[in-house]
């Protein structure tokens, strides 16, 4: 079994966000750059599967050069090589296009991502790399398991959880109770070091969508303590001030 693990490179999530460029750049500057924790995830169970019935784990990014520490972290987790498409992750669309193109060309039987990555919480990749390879996708899995050429999946659902079979190829995108993320050990930091990280060209350089601004949240307000025998005092707030009623 031949599996495409799609990994983004996120900032960790007690960064201090900032923008440059008149808000419309965001500033890399003292950043601390993570595996997305649900990426994490998929390349786990990815290579659970291939351990238990045999196969490879290529993990794939779209990224500039300085990825290329986060994505030896995913060699060190086990993965047996890398592609880091050489572009500026511009959007889900773009991103989606770069990855679909190259699981053409590797011939992969099944790729897993995360249900969303951590910065921009989009979910899109999943769904448009499934539909531009017209495979089947199984979205947001929390178990997931290989029986030869059947993949065994379960998701929640609203009311309950939902048990699907599909034969491969499919697309499968990683929930948080899937699995436990593998820690890397040090004779696996020491293999990443030799391990395949194949650099290629984007094959397309559309602009899908541009930034016209970022901004960040208003601020916290402080907090206004209620007597808990004053229950009304804290109704009146709740429907005359923040209107939520």
């Amino acid at each position: 079994m031949k599996i495409l693990v799609c990994i983004s490179v996120v900032p960790d999530t007690t960064t201090k966000i900032t923008f440059t460029d008149n808000d419309t750049q965001f500033n890399k500057t003292g950043v601390q750059f993570i595996i997305n924790p649900y990426d994490e995830l998929s390349l786990t169970r990815a290579l659970e599967i291939t351990e238990a019935n045999g196969g490879s784990v290529t993990v794939i990014t779209v990224g500039e050069a300085d990825t290329e520490p986060v994505i030896r972290k995913a060699l060190a987790m086990g993965a047996g090589d890398a592609i880091r498409i050489d572009a500026q992750p511009k959007d889900g669309m773009y991103v989606a296009a770069q990855i679909a193109e190259q699981a053409k060309i590797g011939g992969y039987d099944f790729i897993l991502t995360g249900r969303e990555s951590i910065d921009y919480n989009g979910g899109q990749v999943q769904g448009l790399i499934a539909e531009m390879l017209n495979w089947p996708l199984i979205n947001v899995v929390m178990k997931l398991d290989a029986e030869g050429n059947t993949i065994k999946a379960t998701r929640d659902i609203d009311g309950g959880r939902e048990s699907l079979s599909v034969d491969l190829p499919v697309v499968i995108s990683a929930q948080k109770d899937l699995c436990e993320p593998r820690i890397p050990n040090m004779r696996g930091i020491m293999m990443a070091r030799s391990k395949p990280l194949n650099v290629v060209v984007a094959s397309d350089k559309n602009d899908y969508t541009s930034i016209a601004s970022y901004e960040l949240p208003p601020a916290k307000s402080g907090v206004k303590m209620i007597d808990a025998e004053n229950a009304e005092e804290l109704i009146d707030i709740l429907h005359n001030t923040e209107k939520l009623f």
